[in-house]
């Protein structure tokens, strides 16, 4: 029995995509190699049916795949799926949005535990995201483009409010001194 306890052991495996110095382990390039001869496979496949559908082949002969790849005929004319929803890219644009309220002064500073206000870098972070909106427009999920839409939305209001109030307590700061 103490035998058995002996031979037994448990396995490491390092699952990082880099080794100490910054490089791509080789382990991680062989992967990507692999993922994207998947993605070529799958891509040559999608496309022979496409071809076979073109061809002349009736719905009823093609191979499933084909018909799924085939878009309804009230469809656009892109025969690209849509994209599907990114918990990365809702990440991303909850980090930007995070960042410009607290700038906008919505949220508290960790170190103070008041509010504080930046303008300028209120603004350059809804400039992001609207730079991000125009840059991945119609390469979006339709929850991600939506996502990006409420938040600017929401960002644009109330920096266009933070900074109606700044410049009326300024405006009003010269009258008090007098």
């Amino acid at each position: 029995m103490a035998d058995q306890k002996q031979d037994e052991s448990f396995r490491v495996v390092d699952r990082r995509h880099f080794t100490a110095e910054g490089e791509l382990r080789k382990e991680a390039l062989e992967q990507e190699r692999q993922d994207a001869i998947e993605e070529e496979k799958k891509a040559a496949k999608t496309a022979s049916a496409t071809e076979t559908l073109s061809k002349g082949a009736t719905a009823a002969e093609a191979p499933p795949a084909a018909k799924a790849a085939t878009p309804a005929p009230d469809s656009a004319a892109s025969t690209t799926p849509a994209p599907a929803a990114s918990r990365g890219f809702q990440i991303l644009v909850d980090f930007l949005a995070g960042n410009a309220a607290a700038r906008l002064g919505m949220l508290p500073d960790p170190r103070t535990g008041q509010g504080y206000l930046d303008l300028e870098g209120a603004n350059e972070l809804i400039e992001m995201l609207d730079a991000l909106l125009e840059k991945t427009r119609g390469n979006l999920a339709h929850e991600d483009e939506q996502l990006l839409l409420e938040v600017l939305r929401s960002l644009k209001l109330s920096y266009l409010e933070m900074t109606k109030a700044a410049s009326k307590a300024l405006s009003e700061e010269p009258k008090r001194k007098a």
